[in-house]
């Protein structure tokens, strides 16, 4: 009796911890797609049309989805004020729920050692108000350089300490072109 009390609630726990399973709280959720580059993070805004390279914004108060994925050596997704950590693989998604409920500057790394530039792989977490969000997406809209498939070739290449950057506007379904170029014949973004 006592193994199956401690079975039932070892299964409902550790199902609530699921990375995967959105969180119980109300309102929208927002998807920023993370890709782990040698050694710098790519996010992209679906929703916006922009991107950046170690650098995201979020509104406090929102459930964020991260879509993880890889077109390097396997790295580990880690905010550590904000939660758990997740691997991020070549040809693979992982998900990841998060929510702040405090504005702030955060931290965001890899925690898996993958060669030359793995101490320098950091992004910041800049955690905001709805408003002061829809005003730095804007802000982003307005820079010159797009995401498209040749500016992709160029940060694809590994580099160490990159600066943050920002693209207003992303080559249309590059998320799942990256994840199909190890899973698809054909498809290459090198």
């Amino acid at each position: 009796l006592i193994i199956v009390i401690l079975g039932i609630m070892t299964w409902i726990t550790s199902h609530k911890l699921d990375p995967y399973r959105q969180l119980n709280i109300p309102g929208k959720v927002m998807r920023i797609q993370a890709v782990s580059l040698r050694w710098k993070w790519l996010f992209i805004y679906p929703k916006e049309n922009i991107a950046t390279i170690n650098y995201i914004t979020i509104p406090k108060d929102t459930q964020v989805e991260f879509w993880i994925t890889s077109d390097a050596p396997m790295s580990a997704f880690f905010i550590p004020q904000l939660g758990s950590q997740i691997y991020s693989m070549a040809g693979m998604r992982t998900r990841l729920h998060l929510i702040s409920d405090k504005a702030g500057v955060y931290e965001g790394l890899n925690t898996q050692f993958n060669g030359d530039g793995f101490s320098d792989m950091h992004f910041k977490v800049n955690v905001t108000d709805e408003a002061s969000f829809n005003r730095w997406v804007n802000k982003v809209k307005t820079e010159k350089q797009t995401l498209d498939l040749a500016e992709y070739k160029k940060i694809v290449q590994p580099s160490i300490a990159s600066p943050v950057t920002y693209f207003s506007g992303v080559y249309p379904n590059l998320f799942n072109r990256i994840m199909q170029q190890y899973t698809q014949p054909g498809v290459n973004l090198h």
